[in-house]
């Protein structure tokens, strides 16, 4: 049997209005714990630190899975019946891609390539840890 190709689950997004009253429910509220944040979008942590869920202002929920490639993951994908539908391409700490599986599910794969992103002391993005 193959190794998998999911490292784990990165994250879920989901959708908010105000980014704002988004973090506080789900930090303040629920106690997850502010990782990251953007103009449009944050990241919060969980207690085992796996996976994040991101808050975003524009709607495009996805499950994104963690991959050690994106470009080996996305061979192994297509040649076993999934399809990309869009990528790969370029992100801050890597690469993604959005794949569909043979029964219509889209989700996004993504490795860390590049990085990590580096934070100031109340979590807005400052850059791009190198790797």
């Amino acid at each position: 049997m193959e190794e998998p190709i999911f490292t784990n689950v990165d994250c879920i997004s989901l959708y908010v209005p105000d980014l704002d009253a988004g973090i506080a429910f789900y930090s303040q509220a629920l106690g997850l714990k502010l990782l990251w944040r953007r103009a449009d979008s944050c990241g919060l942590g969980m207690p085992e630190d796996v996976t994040e869920v991101v808050l975003c202002t524009s709607k495009n929920p996805m499950v994104d899975f963690k991959v050690p490639s994106v470009a080996e993951a996305l061979e192994r994908f297509v040649s076993n019946g999934g399809s990309c539908e869009y990528g790969p391409f370029d992100i801050d700490i890597g690469k993604c891609a959005v794949v569909r599986d043979r029964w219509g599910n889209q989700y996004c794969i993504l490795d860390m390539s590049k990085g990590t992103y580096d934070t100031d002391e109340t979590g807005n993005v400052t850059g791009v840890s190198r790797k």
